[in-house]
């Protein structure tokens, strides 16, 4: 006895096909339309980034005061 034939059967057969066809209709419908698809995506910020800083001292900088230091401490 096969299943397909009767009202169950049936029933399943129709399910699986909305839980098949509604995702890949969604699919198709966000990702061919440009429009919509940057909509959804600047709905929430995915990347935020804190506010820079102040960039640190260069290698130059950071031996000129090295040099103050020691010459600070030298005369100590």
């Amino acid at each position: 006895m096969s299943a397909v034939g009767t009202g169950k059967g049936l029933l399943e057969m129709g399910k699986f096909a909305v839980y098949v066809a509604v995702p890949v209709a969604l699919t198709y419908a966000v990702a061919t339309e440009n429009k919509t698809f940057q909509k959804i995506m600047g709905l929430k910020p995915y990347v935020v980034y804190p506010p820079e800083g102040p960039r640190p001292p260069s290698p130059e900088e950071l031996r000129e005061r090295a040099r103050e230091i020691a010459g600070k401490n030298k005369t100590n």
